[in-house]
């Protein structure tokens, strides 16, 4: 088969790969569109030790089962593979299984090629009506989704919510908190670009951080980027008695103001991915219209990969994500 492999810092080649082998229950899915992450973008720079070269990255991805019984049944992966068996994933809680793998990690090779084979489990079945594309888009939401449904957990009265980044996760935030009766919902986005398409093609409300208020405003506050300044803008920005959801990995170290925090009693929750049922939830949401329509990815085919990571990099796309069509090229 054909893939983008990442062959180091900031090198990535279109070429041949070893066809994937479906395990006992697994299926083998012809990858459709898949789109580029953050956390893509992390490794290509040479910033996730968890991802080493060569490895095909890629975990936002929808496609056609080949074989079996559901042949031909089009699909969106969830790609988090856990036991199902420890305590988390009997709570429900299958984000924090001892034992998780994704696709895009070793050992297992991700969605940037024509093929990967999933568990039955791991695949939700796509209407007709929803493209493969916007399929793909149910894996960045769906994180989202999770953050935006802890943030309610912690503070129900939330009413006002500012979400720091405007890329898929933090469209994908802003989407889920409306979807879940925030309705008061703003968009810090510094790249002009960007700002004027979430605003012109995606019906959101974006500020820059100069429109930014003085502080102690927003219910909840997710941060969506997760660098040092984004956390100390997050820890500023939220009201006395709020939450903060913080889902970026950008960096590990500083930012918050703790001692803000203690005395406002702000409570801050780290979140990672999503439960099964959080994907699940995401996808119906998307399936009934929920999330809007989801027009606002940019597609190029599999073989101009390395392009558009450049261009992501350069700051030059405008769309908040680029989706890659393996069986484009």
């Amino acid at each position: 088969m054909k893939a983008l492999i990442y062959d180091g810092p900031e090198v990535l080649r279109y070429g041949d790969a070893s066809d994937p082998v479906a395990a006992d229950g697994d299926h083998l899915i012809r990858i459709e569109a898949v789109g580029i992450c953050g956390s893509d973008m992390h490794a290509y720079l040479g910033h996730d030790a968890r991802r080493p070269a060569p490895l095909i990255l890629g975990h936002e991805a929808a496609g056609v089962i080949l074989g079996g019984q559901k042949s031909g049944a089009r699909v969106t992966i969830n790609p988090l593979v856990t036991c199902g068996t420890c305590e988390a994933c009997a709570s429900g809680r299958t984000n924090l299984c001892p034992s998780r793998e994704i696709i895009s990690m070793p050992p297992r090779e991700g969605g940037f090629a024509q093929f990967v084979t999933m568990p039955a489990g791991n695949l939700v079945e796509v209407p007709e009506h929803v493209t493969f594309a916007q399929a793909s888009l149910v894996e960045p939401i769906a994180c989202g989704w999770h953050t935006a449904r802890l943030c309610r957990r912690a503070f129900p009265r939330g009413r006002t919510a500012l979400v720091i980044g405007g890329g898929a996760i933090g469209l994908g935030a802003a989407l889920s908190l409306v979807a879940q009766g925030v309705m008061n919902v703003k968009i810090l986005e510094p790249n002009r670009l960007r700002a004027a398409y979430l605003r012109d093609a995606c019906g959101q409300v974006v500020i820059a951080p100069d429109d930014l208020p003085d502080g102690g405003t927003f219910d909840i506050v997710i941060d969506g980027v997760g660098y040092e300044a984004t956390r100390a803008t997050a820890s500023a920005q939220v009201k006395a008695g709020g939450v903060i959801g913080h889902i970026g990995l950008g960096d590990d170290m500083g930012g918050l103001d703790v001692r803000r925090m203690t005395l406002q009693e702000i409570t801050f929750i780290g979140t990672y991915t999503y439960t099964a049922q959080d994907f699940r939830d995401t996808a119906a949401a998307m399936f009934d219209g929920r999330l809007g329509d989801l027009g606002w990815t940019e597609q190029r085919p599999l073989s101009a990969g390395a392009q558009a990571f450049a261009d992501i990099r350069a700051g030059v796309v405008a769309a908040p994500k680029i989706v890659l069509m393996p069986q484009d090229g």
